[in-house]
């Protein structure tokens, strides 16, 4: 019978060819993301076209093949999803026989005789991409080695160069953190250096460009990525105005700045206003939500002072209330790439979240608590209340304790505090109660620590150092930090905003090796805002014309000390609670994501699990048969993994049905045929008094054996009873090596292997 790969050569070729279409216009079977990550190192599907069809670095059309027996439009509506993540508008999809077209501008479709060729396909186009677009889109991109840029990070660059190439002046490009902006600006900017683009007279000179950032870290980083063009850089800052005598640099083509840097000068007039405004032709705004557009934020005087460069501005946040003014200064966004996408795209870490409840989230003062400082103003104190108006060291080192609980003991985490007084208090109960001894295994980095706080974040940062671990922070760490193995993210602030909660968020998606996700550790209900509606929802449209609405205020970056009073001059509240309370954790309850990045509730995540099971076995036959098989059993574990449910999530299910006593295909038989469940014990003592069973074995040191695997069974569970667990059990009976063994079994490996097998039979069969 033809297959799909016939009807791609004995059709679908030669129609190209005979359009005109070269194997250089052409990807065969491209794969183009990685697919999610899911457990112990497996990943999802990857998305996949059979062809792409381009012409001068633009994307025109996908194609889909279908065996020449199917109907020609089985595969369209993938290929349709994949071209829309693509930005193509054309799909075709055929089974040799017929060839069916889908214009997605115009959303119908209808069948062809003929392809396109290339000219008639790009035609179709007209109107996208200037003179100076197409110039700049067939500028190679700068690769080093093996490197290839990830679909979206190409057609970011594409977006804000035809975006330049169309003579706009404000540019905003909105991909989610850890998705490489840096990466794509270096591109954006290696471009137009190629290109000799400038304001005043195109390919005269190269450009000058300003690299704007808000964090000294940030900055560096972004030099790091630049470094190819190392010759042609220099950074803004007093240190090298001081070095020229006073006078700012103006021999390179790249500057970098922090904006505090050259917007005060020792509150004289900034550097900035020490170049002509005309001076740059591009100026790049680094997490440009956080203040840069608002009328009155200290990057605006910068911006204003060369308005004549074009501005493009790199933010991880779509529009919220919190960060409308970036929207309504850069317009809509050319491109965008959320966080959701990165999951599934397996770009980015999936995250669990665990939200721990403890006695102490209501507070009621009493006669026994001591009042350190301040004056109790309230009957009732809340998790929103600590460390703003009350400080209860009590309750830190109780959070402080139960985050050792609940991570490795060497897992990279970052420890959120509502401000930077509470960090040092956090950072010394964990200290008071950790288990290592390195000093520097927990420290707090935040603004006040400066350049020793700057050389601790190097070293966590390093994926090879393991010390420091833990880092306590407020506000210094919820942007921009490259840290890619953060195993743990643990909140103990509010935030109210989402635009905030975003940046936390993606400390930890950064993808490393033999990391499947990173944990959520929320103690203050921060991670509600997951239900929000403005989740990693579409962005709105940019507002038209003044609404008459007041303007939202500008995000705050953490002011120095970071210490605020319910009133100024008021001391805050601090309590020290009676000795006779019971400080405890009431719950730690584990809540899995699903693929639009919302935390599901146990119902939900129980429904999602009992949806999936049909498609892995159609009866309790069929499952007693591939469970009672080590082999089989195995494969459809593996099933449930790709499903989305690993072995941990199936001792949570276990754990809700209390059920641990139970093996896991008592739970599987449950949820799927609601058979009632048989404890492990059960099951092995109905073998153990199976005589018959037993008595097939003549040498005393079988049947000790057999007893011996059902007592680990019973004890452990069935992960005990995998092929890949027989040398381990051998040795731990005292029989010695396999050799050893198989003498009680007969003298062949392939006996012993049997009776292992017809044991779990016999355990699985009998109830």
């Amino acid at each position: 019978m033809a297959s799909e790969a016939d009807t791609r050569a004995n059709y679908i070729d030669p129609a190209l060819k005979a359009a005109q279409w070269q194997s250089t216009n052409i990807i065969r079977e491209h794969f183009f993301t990685d697919g999610r990550k899911l457990a112990a190192g497996v990943r999802g599907r990857r998305c996949f076209v059979d062809y792409l069809l381009y012409k001068e670095n633009r994307y025109l059309a996908v194609v889909e093949a279908k065996k020449e027996s199917e109907h020609p439009t089985k595969g369209l509506q993938q290929a349709i999803d994949y071209a829309k993540k693509l930005l193509v508008r054309f799909v075709y999809s055929s089974n040799g026989k017929q060839t069916y077209e889908f214009d997605l501008a115009t959303g119908k479709g209808d069948y062809i005789e003929f392809y396109p060729t290339p000219d008639e396909l790009e035609k179709r186009y007209a109107g996208v991409t200037t003179d100076l677009g197409k110039q700049l889109r067939g500028i190679p991109f700068h690769l080093e080695g093996a490197m290839q840029p990830r679909y979206y990070q190409e057609l970011a660059v594409h977006a804000a160069t035809d975006a330049v190439g169309s003579g706009l002046s404000r540019i905003l490009l909105t991909l989610a953190t850890g998705t490489g902006k840096t990466v794509i600006a270096f591109q954006i900017v290696h471009k137009l250096f190629q290109a000799r683009w400038n304001k005043d007279e195109p390919g005269a000179r190269r450009p000058r460009i300003l690299f704007l950032a808000d964090r000294n870290i940030l900055a560096d980083q972004a030099i790091n990525t630049f470094n190819p063009y190392e010759n042609d850089l220099v950074k803004i800052n007093g240190e090298e105005v001081r070095k020229r005598n006073g006078v700012v640099p103006t021999n390179a083509h790249i500057f970098f700045a922090i904006y505090q840097a050259i917007a005060e000068r020792e509150n004289i007039d900034g550097y900035y206003k020490a170049y002509p405004q005309d001076f740059f032709d591009l100026i790049l705004i680094d997490e440009c939500h956080r203040g840069a557009a608002n009328d009155t934020g200290s990057w605006r005087a910068i911006l204003d002072h060369f308005s004549n460069a074009v501005h493009l501005g790199l933010t991880a946040t779509p529009k919220r209330e919190a960060n409308v003014d970036t929207y309504n200064y850069f317009g809509k966004p050319a491109f965008e790439y959320s966080l959701k996408e990165g999951i599934n795209d397996g770009f980015l870490t999936p995250y669990r979240v665990k939200r721990v409840r403890t006695n102490l989230d209501e507070l009621v003062l009493t006669g026994d608590d001591v009042v350190v400082e301040g004056e109790s103003q309230q009957d009732i104190y809340t998790t929103e209340d600590y460390d703003k108006k009350i400080v209860v060291d009590e309750r830190t080192e109780l959070v402080a304790k139960t985050i050792l609980n609940n991570i490795k003991t060497l897992d990279k985490t970052i420890v959120f505090c509502e401000n930077q007084n509470q960090a040092l208090t956090m950072r010394d109960m964990i200290n008071k109660h950790k288990k290592v001894k390195d000093p520097h295994y927990c420290v707090r980095i935040t603004s006040d620590e400066g350049k020793i706080g700057r050389e601790l974040l190097e070293k966590f940062q390093d994926n090879d150092k393991d010390i420091p671990c833990i880092i306590t922070s407020s506000q210094m760490l919820t942007t921009g930090v490259d840290a890619r193995n953060v195993r743990n993210v643990i909140l103990d602030r509010t935030v109210n905003s989402m635009v905030e909660f975003k940046q936390i968020v993606g400390r930890g998606t950064r993808v490393f090796d033999g990391k499947d996700y990173f944990t959520i550790i929320d103690f203050r209900g921060a991670t509600n805002k997951f239900y929000d509606k403005d989740w990693d929802g579409e962005p709105e449209p940019p507002e038209i014309g003044g609404s008459g609405e007041p303007k939202p205020p500008p995000y705050d970056p953490e002011p120095p000390g970071g210490e605020e009073s319910p009133e100024p001059g008021k001391p805050k509240l601090k309590v020290t609670l009676g000795k006779h309370r019971e400080l405890k954790v009431i719950d730690v309850e584990i809540r899995y994501i699903d693929d639009n990045g919302k935390p599901l509730t146990l119902q939900e995540f129980v429904e999602r699990l009992i949806a999936q099971l049909p498609g892995l076995f159609k009866s309790i036959d069929e499952l007693r048969q591939i469970w009672s098989d080590p082999d089989e059993r195995e494969t459809l574990l593996d099933k449930l993994v790709q499903s989305g449910f690993d072995k941990e999530q199936l001792v949570t299910l276990r754990r809700m049905f209390e059920a641990e006593e139970c093996d896991v295909f008592d739970l599987l038989a449950f949820l799927a045929f609601e058979q009632p469940m048989a404890t492990r014990k059960a099951r092995a003592d109905n073998v153990r008094s199976n005589t018959a069973f037993f008595s097939q074995y003549q040498q005393e040191k079988a049947k000790q054996f057999l007893n011996f695997v059902l007592n680990r069974y019973e004890q452990v569970g069935n992960t005990e009873l995998s092929r890949q667990r027989l040398p381990a059990l051998i040795e731990l009976s005292g029989l010695g090596t396999t050799k050893d063994a198989s003498q009680a079994f007969g003298g062949k490996p392939i006996q012993l292997l049997a009776a292992f097998k017809q044991l779990q039979q016999q355990l699985y069969y009998v109830n």
